[in-house]
Order: structure tokens, then sequence, then C-alpha cells
């Protein structure tokens, strides 16, 4: 494995080691306080349990296709999206109404949240569709198409 090989899989591994295992982790295994949290937004437990069902797929499947390659420029495209939406619905930073307010605040927690999300939505919407080469036209002409991070390197050489 060449030192480019690495580095480029060790980069993809620090945009999505939130979202597997740790993130996905978490779900499985407070998956009751997940669907509470989920309540917050759902009218009903069954529409809680299948909106973290759904994000539990998307923080498996998609860190797996950005890892691999496979798919990658859609799995960072429905990573992004899923980043603004979760921003939206639970890192409400301007609902607690203490955000200017000295000392500790849940506003300011949850702004932080929020701009981590965003920040991470920003990543991955690079690795869509490209700071350089890739471009929002080639993501549409082969949205299932891969980037081939690892084209350059082949393991062993």
């Amino acid at each position: 494995m060449t030192s480019g090989f690495a580095v480029t899989l060790g980069v993809r591994l620090m945009l999505v080691i939130l979202f597997l295992p740790f993130s996905a982790l978490d779900k499985i295994l407070n998956f009751q306080g997940a669907v509470g949290q989920a309540r917050e937004i759902a009218p009903n437990a069954a529409l809680a349990r299948l909106l973290i069902l759904c994000g539990l797929g998307i923080e498996i499947l998609a860190p797996l296709g950005i890892l691999t390659g496979i798919a990658d420029r859609l799995a960072a495209l429905v990573l992004a999206g899923y980043c603004v939406a979760t921003a939206l619905l639970w890192k409400r930073f301007w609902q607690p109404g203490d955000f200017w307010q000295a000392g500790e605040s849940r506003g300011r927690n949850l702004f932080w949240d929020f701009l981590k999300n965003v920040s991470l939505a920003g990543g991955f919407l690079v690795l869509a569709f490209g700071a350089g080469t890739l471009s929002l036209g080639s993501f549409l002409a082969d949205p299932f198409g891969s980037s081939h991070p690892y084209a350059a390197w082949t393991i062993g050489g």
C-alpha cells in the first residue's frame, strides 16, 4: 500500500468516522433513546422508529460508499443532505432563547453542533461535486459513478 493510498483512505475515514462506527453504533446500542430524540419532530413512535432506522441505514451505507469508492459521490451527497437535515431538525440553536446569555447556554451548545453539521455537509459536497475536475454536470451525468479515489495507487505496488 503506497502512502498516497493511505492518505486518501485516511482523509476519507476522518470525514466519516463520526457516523461509522460511532453514531451508528450509538443508535444501535441506545435505540430507544434515539427514538425518544426523534419523537421531538415525529408525531408518533412508529414514525420516530422509521426515522431512526433510515438514519441508521444512511450512517452505515454512505460511509462505506465513501470509504470504498463505490458510488462515493452519491454517498457524499446523501450524507451532505443528512447533515443539513439533522442540523435543521435537531440542532435548533435559536429555540432555547438563551444564545446571548452569559455563561453556559443550551443555544450556544446547539449552535456549535449546528455549525459542525453544516461544515461536514460542505466537506461532503466537495467530495460529491469536486473542487477540481469533478463538477455538478459530471455528477448529474453519472450519479452512481465513482470518483475512483484509489485508481492512482495499486495495493502492493
